[in-house]
């Protein structure tokens, strides 16, 4: 696939399994660094500037040929849009009830955990100012990390890993890495000012980005675009911050 690259780019890069890899662990391992930190200072402009890097990579990399290759063309089944968005959105409260179930209201449950890096947020909402802090992290975070990581890990490192290992194994390989990065989300965790490691809930916080990531994949699939993967991504953002606003932050 080395068409797929920019002729200038040709000669040091190519798409294939290597790439693929190594695109994985730059972005995993400098987001997970930078999450890790943002948990601390409460101030995640810096994680935001990661996702604008995976979205613009395709268009530094690839040819408009190679961009087509990785997704990056309108939906060729629309009637497949609206049940990402909706599969998306129930998957994550999905994951808010079982959660709740095994450990209740307190930071061993992913999106309470989450809701403490809400840090601009007040500690009282009224209705009107919930909603708009709701409707401000829906929108960020209905854009930046399910475009950009949509991108990378269904896009470009997929179709990378898939010279080697077929789209079935690049479908595990990269949501294995894409669970894994949210382990700095929740997991690791840091709290009253020090860092404590929850097993039993990192367990099942990468179990459920795992399958999260299998069923984002699968609307890129049934889509026939990444558009499909990214409308669930975003959907599941949806909810999320639903949940946060409506459920956990009253």
């Amino acid at each position: 696939m080395t068409t797929s690259i920019r002729p200038p780019l040709r000669r040091i890069v190519a798409l294939n399994a290597r790439t693929g890899v190594l695109l994985l662990l730059v972005f995993g391992v400098v987001r997970i660094g930078l999450v890790l930190q943002a948990n601390v200072t409460g101030t995640y402009q810096a994680v935001s500037i990661v996702f604008l890097a995976m979205i613009a990579l395709p268009w530094v990399l690839l040819t408009r040929e190679g961009r087509r290759d990785i997704g990056l063309v309108r939906p060729s089944r629309w009637r497949w849009v609206i049940p990402a968005a909706a599969a998306g959105a129930a998957s994550a409260i999905l994951v808010h009830l079982v959660a709740t179930m095994l450990w209740g209201s307190t930071t061993s449950s992913p999106f309470v955990y989450i809701s403490l890096s809400y840090a601009n947020v007040p500690a009282a909402l009224e209705d009107g100012d919930r909603l708009v802090f709701f409707i401000i992290f829906a929108i960020i975070g209905m854009l930046f990390s399910p475009i950009g990581e949509e991108v990378l890990y269904r896009g470009l490192a997929h179709e990378a890993l898939a010279t080697r290992w077929g789209t079935r194994g690049a479908a595990l390989i990269d949501a294995g890495a894409f669970a894994f990065t949210h382990l700095a989300h929740f997991g690791l965790v840091f709290i009253a000012g020090a860092w404590a490691f929850l097993p039993l809930p990192a367990v099942f916080w990468v179990a459920a980005m795992f399958l999260a990531s299998l069923m984002f994949y699968g609307f890129r699939k049934l889509t026939g675009s990444l558009g499909g993967a990214i409308v669930a991504h975003a959907g599941f953002n949806l909810a999320m911050n639903w949940v946060i606003f409506y459920v956990v932050l009253v």
